[in-house]
């Protein structure tokens, strides 16, 4: 089984959502499907279609939050003890070297990741880049516009 690193809130994120997934999408779908039955010949019935692959999505993102939920190593940053090294969970402030801009990251699980919000996958290469080195360092990521060095400024594990 492979295995899941998240955070806390990530978790309680996807949870959130298998829980709206099976009590209200799924029993939606379901009223959606019997509706559509009730209109007679299946074979040329665009809502019969339509809620049946409405139905094959909702219950393979069940499927896929269950095993991702199953799978999952929460990892509270606060609890994590970094020892002055980014490590998962860790909010890094960066700066670029060449514009002297200034960009703050936290380190996240996959399915976390989001960049309006400041989130970066584990698995990303600017992550990959940061995890193990400590404030004063300089790391290089390879980015699609070239490669491009940041200083780590500060870190932090809240």
């Amino acid at each position: 089984m492979s295995v899941f690193p998240m955070t806390v809130e990530g978790a309680e994120r996807l949870k959130a959502e298998l829980q709206r997934l099976k009590s209200v999408e799924r029993p939606s779908v379901i009223q959606a499907i019997a509706e559509a039955r009730s209109h007679g010949d299946l074979s040329e019935n665009a809502d019969y279609d339509a809620a049946k692959e409405r139905q094959g999505f909702i219950e393979g993102r069940i499927a896929e939050i269950e095993n991702k939920l199953a799978g999952a190593q929460v990892i509270d940053p606060a609890t994590v003890d970094g020892d002055g090294r980014v490590v998962f969970g860790a909010t890094v402030e960066i700066e670029d070297v060449e514009a002297g801009t200034r960009r703050t990251w936290r380190i996240v699980g996959d399915d976390e990741a989001d960049v309006r919000e400041n989130k970066v996958s584990v698995n990303s290469p600017l992550a990959r880049a940061l995890i193990g080195k400590e404030e004063g360092d300089n790391v290089e990521v390879q980015a699609p516009g070239g490669v491009r060095s940041y200083e780590i400024v500060a870190i932090s594990y809240d």
